[in-house]
């Protein structure tokens, strides 16, 4: 069967057909590729998948990142070190086998602290509740493009200091120290807006908005800004909303797109294998190229 695509939105996503990702062959991914860098988040319905072989796809894409920093610490798939496991599933004593329980999980961008933050994330479906813990998803490109030139021009010079202290549920991450001051939380320094290094398109890179700071601004006045950016970031026109299905596979660009995730019944269980490609570009270098 050949591989085609049929578009989420006019921005953002794609449905992939006619692959099977248990015994994907090389040639496969050859056509596979150019459709996810077009589209920036791929799903594909009705895998049947080990572990192994949900590791095996997803290092096509490159190095995989072991489990990060999250309020429960890192959870891997046991037998499985550069998978992890988001889930609000408990031990019978009561710890989390899983990261970010069962509330909603803001926009983010994964581990935008990093100096090379991921390349890529992938989240595969294992145990669902009956309704909520959807996923969204925002086309930075398309929020960029979507600005007035003058405001895009502005970010365009501009860098963000991004938190490292709390994960997208809002927890702080297991062995750091509560920090609700911008300019002396623990974080790295991107540009605003930088350029996908494989495809040249330019793109918004904001990470989370929590605890975001645009240094050589007063605080205040940061906020400000930052929240008109957010405004455009988050817009209907630049999103997309996935409801999951048993078996589903997502993947999406993490340099071009930002993510958040629905709250779902605390007394339902909602269990995800999560896979994370390593940052492959030093954010810094892949900006404003026009103006080399």
């Amino acid at each position: 069967m050949a591989i085609t695509s049929t578009p989420i939105t006019p921005v953002l996503g794609a449905y992939v057909h006619g692959l099977d990702l248990a015994g994907i062959t090389a040639e496969q991914f050859a056509q596979f590729y150019p459709i996810w860098q077009k589209h920036h988040v791929v799903v594909l319905r009705d895998q049947k998948l080990t572990n192994a072989q949900f590791e095996r796809f997803s290092a096509m894409l490159g190095e995989l990142d072991p489990p990060p920093n999250q309020g429960a610490g890192r959870k891997s798939v046991p037998g499985h070190p550069n998978l992890y496991v988001v889930s609000n599933r408990k031990s019978e004593q009561g710890e989390p086998l899983g990261a970010l329980g069962d509330g909603e999980a803001q926009w983010h961008t994964d581990m935008s602290y990093l100096e090379r933050p991921p390349f890529a994330s992938m989240l595969w479906s294992v145990e669902l509740p009956s309704s909520g813990g959807d996923t969204w998803f925002a086309s930075m490109p398309a929020a960029l493009r979507s600005m007035p030139d003058h405001l895009a021009t502005r970010v365009s010079h501009l860098s963000i200091k991004h938190d490292g202290t709390y994960d997208s549920g809002g927890n702080v991450r297991k062995g750091m120290v509560a920090n609700d001051d911008p300019t002396q939380s623990a974080g790295t320094v991107h540009p605003a807006v930088i350029v996908q290094p494989e495809t040249g398109e330019h793109t918004l890179y904001l990470g989370r908005r929590r605890n975001a700071w645009i240094p050589g601004l007063p605080v205040d006045e940061s906020d400000r800004l930052l929240d008109t950016i957010w405004g455009y970031a988050t817009a209907e026109a630049v999103t997309l909303r996935h409801q999951w299905k048993l078996g589903d596979v997502v993947l999406w660009n993490n340099l071009t797109t930002m993510h958040r995730r629905d709250a779902f019944p605390p007394d339902q269980i909602r269990t995800l294998h999560r896979s994370q490609i390593k940052g492959k570009y030093t954010l810094s270098g892949i900006i404003r190229q026009e103006a080399a």
